[in-house]
């Protein structure tokens, strides 16, 4: 790897969960949980902030539809779940795509602008999970690598960071 290639930090960002209502699944953590969130009862996509990682929630068949076209909401190859790793670059997204394939991995959709304004692809590890390389120009990162922005809001200053 060059020294301006983008590096796949070790973590994950975003865990996401398709579900079949996203009322229900929105008061189940929201409501039922605890989890925080500015989501309302019934969006089309939930983030909740959690340490670390981010959960989210997005109707399970636009998630089979986002990762590739055919892919079945409740077929083969598809477990209802995502993993996603966001980028601090635009750039970096199609390196990693590119990196996760020399590695082994199948691209599932190559990086394109997203309806959601940024920009992102999909891979899939050797035993078919699928990852979302994403990027935002919406979104900040503590040095931890947590991520913020956009409806997670701020990152808290640092003299409140652990």
């Amino acid at each position: 790897m060059g020294h301006n290639a983008a590096r796949f930090e070790p973590r994950v960002s975003i865990i996401t969960l398709g579900v079949a209502d996203m009322r229900r699944s929105i008061g189940f953590y929201r409501d039922g949980l605890g989890f925080p969130t500015i989501a309302t009862d019934a969006p089309g996509w939930a983030i909740f902030k959690t340490g670390g990682v981010r959960l989210a929630l997005y109707p399970r068949d636009k998630l089979a539809a986002d990762i590739a076209p055919g892919m079945g909401a409740g077929g083969p190859g598809f477990g209802g779940i995502t993993l996603a790793h966001n980028t601090r670059t635009r750039a970096a997204v199609d390196e990693i795509l590119r990196l996760a394939e020399r590695a082994g991995g199948r691209i599932l959709k190559p990086a394109a602008l997203a309806d959601w304004g940024g920009y992102s692809g999909y891979f899939a590890d050797p035993d078919g999970y699928p990852w979302e390389i994403a990027w935002s120009a919406d979104w900040k990162f503590t040095d931890d690598g947590t991520l913020w922005g956009g409806s997670l809001g701020e990152p808290p200053a640092p003299s409140a960071l652990p």
